[in-house]
């Protein structure tokens, strides 16, 4: 429904990168120059400057763009009303999803809401919880699932499955399969996610609580995945509090062992976060319903439920 010069004029706007808006379009770059020169002969006007080795959108086309937007957003109601009337949902659905919730969680919701709601398009982006709501508050995600607490006002969170976080070390560790004191793991090196992380944050609350604070640790190596993290445990750089999703592999295959730290509580919720305001409608009030009415029933089965940390 929506012009086609349009979209890849969009697309080219908001990366200012023709390349990288071929690849998000599936398109050769070629065929993106193509059509926009094409839209830039039916305007009579250049739309964008590539001089200087650098991309950058012109005053003609920085007076089209908030058209184009507004063109994509009346498609989008009227796919949605459409849909509507006829008794399903329609429309794009751009969701974010911190890693642990993007890798093992969200691919099976995604699945089953797409087996009931087919003619949505869903676009997913992945990164820390405090990236994923920046994009949320930017109005360029509908909806975000989220590790750790969202702080502000201008977001609406709510709760939609239980987390627990476990202690980890490699397999031949003296503390493997064992339970520890607190105080025992102010002599350990522990290495973390990335600031910003929600898993992070929940680790530094939760050993705060405890009486263990955050300056009284040997901290490590931090890392930006899990899976690094995971990695480095492995190879010996220290002991990782993950997800009890995350580490189902290595704890069948035996390179992982768990520890149980006495006294220290890390249950957690995943969370979905929406814009505070009117409930989310569309494809995204339907995603939504979706995750908070069915996401236990359709979550990968997690290798044991943790009896302590």
């Amino acid at each position: 429904m929506e012009n086609f010069r349009l979209r890849i004029f969009r697309a080219v706007a908001h990366s200012l990168n023709f390349r990288v808006a071929a690849e998000s379009l599936l398109m050769t770059q070629p065929a993106v120059s193509q059509q926009i020169k094409a839209l830039e002969s039916e305007l009579d006007t250049p739309l964008f400057d590539r001089s200087g080795g650098r991309v950058a959108l012109t005053p003609a086309g920085e007076a089209l763009l908030p058209f184009a937007e507004r063109l994509k957003q009346l498609a989008d109601e009227a796919r949605e009303a459409v849909a509507a009337a006829s008794g399903t949902t329609a429309g794009e659905l751009a969701i974010g999803a911190s890693q642990t919730i993007g890798q093992y969680i969200l691919p099976n919701l995604v699945a089953g809401f797409l087996r009931e709601q087919p003619q949505v398009r869903v676009a997913i982006t992945g990164g820390n919880t405090q990236f994923v709501l920046e994009e949320l508050r930017a109005r360029r995600l509908h909806l975000a699932l989220i590790e750790g607490p969202a702080l502000g006002n201008d977001v609406h969170v709510r709760p939609f499955m239980e987390d627990h976080m476990v202690c980890v070390v490699p397999a031949g560790h003296e503390w493997a399969g064992e339970e520890i004191a607190l105080a025992e793991l102010a002599q350990a090196t522990l290495v973390m996610r990335e600031q910003g992380s929600g898993s992070r944050r929940i680790v530094e609350q939760a050993l705060a609580a405890a009486g263990l604070a955050v300056r009284e640790l040997r901290l490590g190596l931090t890392f930006d995945s899990t899976e690094g993290l995971l990695s480095a445990v492995e190879a010996g750089l220290g002991v990782a509090f993950v997800s009890r999703w995350a580490v189902r592999n290595q704890l069948a295959l035996g390179t992982l062992k768990l520890v149980r730290v006495r006294g220290l509580a890390l249950a957690r919720m995943f969370s979905l976060a929406s814009l505070a305001g009117p409930e989310p409608s569309g494809a995204a009030g339907a995603f939504a319903r979706f995750v908070l009415e069915r996401a236990e029933a359709l979550a990968p089965r997690a290798t044991g439920r943790p009896k302590a940390v």
